[in-house]
């Protein structure tokens, strides 16, 4: 099993509404290496749902309920999606303040790669993640 983080910004798409959908096909992605990360995913994956904007934090875990298939919102190119369905919301938000005063968060893509809307979180920083979130 994989672990992601999918970022999303809460006033186009928040955390409850994703609940109150009950999932939600992950469309429009259209950065080839988000779009790279989104066709490793697999059914049964675990995701981080963090909200981006002024929010910053990681809200809730979710998982891949639908492997990779074409994005039916793009018009044109090789883009793909995922369907993914929520599990919980963390007890209490990550803030990416906190993340990043972690020094064993330091490599954590969502760090390295701050712009990037889809990345993959090592095992270990899923569970610290986690953890931070009880």
């Amino acid at each position: 099993m994989n672990h992601w983080l999918v970022k999303q910004e809460p006033s186009d798409f928040s955390w409850d509404c994703f609940v109150s959908q009950r999932g939600t096909p992950w469309t429009g992605v259209r950065n080839y290496q988000a779009r790279n990360f989104l066709r490793a995913m697999k059914s049964g994956d675990c995701v981080l749902f963090y909200h981006s904007g002024d929010e910053k934090s990681v809200v809730g875990l979710a998982r891949v309920e639908r492997a990779p298939y074409p994005d039916p919102t793009a018009t044109e190119g090789d883009w793909v999606c995922v369907d993914l369905a929520p599990v919980r919301a963390l007890r209490r938000p990550v803030p990416l303040a906190e993340i990043k005063a972690r020094p064993e968060l330091r490599e954590l893509m969502l760090v390295t790669h701050a712009r990037l809307s889809v990345s993959p979180v090592s095992p270990a920083h899923y569970a610290l993640l986690l953890e931070m979130g009880t």
